[in-house]
């Protein structure tokens, strides 16, 4: 096919030495492209103009990604150009994931807690290891030791064998080795048995999380008779978005300042569950209808419910959380440190409780709160 004269005389026009001035800025790369991990050395290198289709040099390993939390922190790392290591039991659990990065940005890898070389493998390539594993409740196959404790603790070795620079190592809110709580207690002796491996690993504690199909206000809004509380509803709770903590640790990516640290990550505000309840009902406009049944009955039930094959609704434990209050530690590290602001709950609550409502009220409006959703500063953590 002929061009066209005037695509001829403009071709003309341009010279080669235009196009190999042009071709070398494309690829010529400045000194705020490079970064040095502090521990390690290792050199990170960054290409293209950042975000999605570029790359930042950083390659993240995050076990626990098909969880609630994990899903929101691959893809935020993924929009930024990192490289992630999806660490996965079940393949079909991590095909929604593919699509949170550009082409050869998510690498699936398979890995079993009890078996340390497929633990090696995922972290071989990687210089920053998230750990959000956890459990919610007992199995034949995995108790909280084995998840919580020594689960940890194979990571880290793992990690540290393979020299990577960064670990973080997601715990809860209320962690102590002296909880009446199992599952409390284990991820506090997570935290320690981590610690002795990597003293330098960051430590993140956030509260109870809510979202889009998150296990709390999903799980207030679609009940329908079989909503139950336990203390009259009246146990303090620090709810908090679980996009502004999946941004906290994306920011942990390359602020090394945060290496050692252990944060507490919950809500700007402090509810009773009986308050979260009331709030929900006034969101999805439904009665949810609430049975408060006294703790010795409740435990009872959940003791019977726990010896039941496949279970995952209540256990002893679980109700044993659900009588105590959040506790902050004096002095702790939060949000503020991270110079990110946590967004209320009854701010966006109807973002995630509108599907609730039946059609006939659904476009109706709701305030309560400031009404606005306040945009953070950009910080840069080093």
């Amino acid at each position: 096919m002929a061009s066209s004269p005037l695509v001829s005389r403009s071709l003309k026009h341009i010279s080669p030495r235009s196009v190999a001035v042009t071709a070398a800025r494309v690829q010529t790369r400045s000194l705020h492209d490079l970064m040095l991990r502090k521990k390690t050395g290792q050199p990170i290198v960054s290409y293209g103009k950042g975000g999605r289709s570029s790359t930042n040099g950083h390659i993240a390993t995050v076990f626990g990604c098909t969880g609630f939390l994990g899903r929101y922190v691959v893809s935020k790392l993924a929009k930024q150009g990192t490289q992630v290591v999806v660490a996965y039991r079940d393949p079909d659990e991590t095909r929604h994931l593919k699509v949170t990065g550009d082409l050869g940005q998510i690498i699936p890898m398979e890995f079993d807690l009890k078996n340390k070389q497929t633990l090696e493998e995922c972290v071989r390539h990687s210089d920053i290891v998230y750990n959000l594993v956890g459990r919610d409740y007992e199995t034949k196959n995995y108790s909280f030791e084995d998840v919580h404790v020594h689960g940890s603790r194979a990571i880290a070795e793992a990690s540290a064998e393979a020299g990577v620079a960064r670990f973080v190592q997601v715990s809860a809110l209320n962690a102590n080795e002296d909880s009446v709580s199992k599952f409390l207690r284990t991820k506090a002796l997570g935290e320690k048995a981590v610690r002795q491996v990597i003293p330098e690993a960051t430590i993140v504690r956030p509260g109870t999380l809510w979202g889009h199909e998150d296990r709390f206000l999903t799980r207030i809004g679609s009940g329908s008779g079989w909503q139950y509380w336990v203390n009259g509803g009246q146990t303090k709770i620090r709810p908090v978005e679980v996009l502004d903590v999946a941004q906290a640790l994306t920011v942990m990516l390359t602020a090394e300042s945060t290496m050692g640290k252990t944060y507490e990550l919950y809500g700007p505000k402090q509810y009773t569950v009986e308050q979260v309840f009331m709030l929900a009902r006034e969101i999805s406009m439904k009665p949810l209808p609430i049975r408060y049944f006294p703790t010795v009955f409740t435990k009872m039930v959940a003791a019977f419910l726990d010896t039941l094959p496949y279970n995952q609704m209540v256990s002893p434990d679980l109700i044993q959380r659900m009588l105590m209050d959040d506790t902050i530690t004096p002095g702790a590290l939060t949000f503020k440190d991270l110079y990110i602001e946590p967004t209320s709950l009854e701010n966006v609550a109807i973002q995630y409780l509108r599907h609730f409502r039946s059609n006939a009220v659904f476009d109706l409006p709701f305030e309560k709160g400031d009404g606005q959703i306040r945009k953070g500063v950009y910080h840069i953590i080093d």
